[in-house]
């Protein structure tokens, strides 16, 4: 018979803080979303260079609240997730209709399907300490019509 492979508390407890956080998206809880972070913890939209970087209270929560504006249908589908050290890295599809002009890219009632990578950091409470996400911008936005 096969050991059965076991993941500590400590891990599964910050899977658990994942989940939660994509159960707030969907729900369009982005003030739940930021409540599971360090009130110091910061956020890089990586495809946004320096203009995605900041603390998860202002720029994460002001990002997350735009986009469920604009996209009133957003939602997001966990695919997968694993565990190293301090990081929980989750494989995440997010999905939505536009319905309002986005910065840079106006409204045409266009769908988009994205894979998206969220690399959480926490620290020793199990509080997100950071979050780093990456997706295909330039995909992103020719599926809402910008060529």
């Amino acid at each position: 018979m096969k050991p059965v492979a076991t993941e500590n508390t400590t891990v599964l407890t910050r899977k658990g803080t994942c989940i939660e956080f994509f159960s707030a998206y969907q729900e369009h809880d982005y003030d739940r979303m930021v409540s599971l972070c360090d009130p110091a913890a910061t956020v890089e939209f990586s495809p946004l260079e320096e203009n995605g970087k900041g603390s998860v209270a202002e720029l994460g929560r002001n990002l997350w609240a735009l986009l469920m504006d604009c996209f009133p249908d957003i939602d997001n589908t966990i695919d997968t997730f694993s565990a190293e050290g301090d990081e929980v890295t989750c494989k995440v599809t997010i999905f939505g209709t536009q319905a309002k002009d986005f910065p840079g890219i106006p409204a045409k009632g266009l769908r988009f399907e994205s894979d998206h990578i969220f690399i959480f950091r926490f620290d020793g409470e199990d509080k997100i300490t950071h979050v780093s996400i990456n997706w295909d911008h330039a995909g992103f936005c020719r599926q809402l019509g910008l060529n």
